[in-house]
């Protein structure tokens, strides 16, 4: 396992305040995406498996989550496609947390590595889809989804996790911000 941090990484710029409704969603998700990374950036193994207070949460875990989020909306529920390694071959109703479980035995660069191809994946996935109120192939707790309910509900999960991983990140090295 590399051991070594995950270098500086630029952030995403601010979304535009006048583009079209499309364009602002999907900047705000790349922005977040942006956030999470950074949050990672220099810190080590160890400490991307550190925890705060009586919480489990780990930001190397958090990013492995958001990249099985990632291919859960966006791959799976969007378009209708089966989960890619390494989430198909988990047995999730034995290990139910297995991405944040697994995280610390993931080097960072394995962990960003995982979260982009993920994201690559999303992306093609969104490019992919012309309409925001294009129905995803799958429904999302018996319900049918759109384009544009994945895209806000991502912003939401993102927004909650960076937050997450700020007060982690804080609690490592001081680093806060964005």
């Amino acid at each position: 396992m590399n051991a070594a941090p995950i270098g500086p990484v630029d952030l995403a710029p601010e979304p535009g305040r006048s583009t079209d409704q499309r364009a602002t969603l999907v900047q705000f998700l790349d922005f977040y995406r942006s956030v999470l990374v950074r949050k990672a950036a220099g810190l080590d193994a160890t400490q991307l498996s550190a925890t705060l207070g009586p919480s489990r949460l780990t930001i190397g875990g958090l990013v492995k989550h958001m990249a099985l989020v990632e291919d859960h909306w966006f791959n799976s529920v969007l378009l209708g496609n089966d989960y890619p390694e390494p989430w198909i071959s988990v047995d999730w109703n034995t290990s139910p947390d297995w991405e944040f479980d697994t995280a610390p035995n993931d080097s960072p660069t394995e962990l960003i590595e995982q979260f982009l191809v993920s994201v690559a994946r999303s992306d093609a996935a969104i490019a992919s889809v012309l309409e925001l109120d294009a129905i995803a192939a799958r429904q999302s707790h018996r319900e049918p989804t759109n384009l544009g309910w994945i895209l806000v509900h991502m912003i939401e999960e993102y927004g909650r996790h960076c937050g997450h991983a700020d007060l982690i990140r804080e609690s490592i090295d001081g680093a806060t911000g964005d």
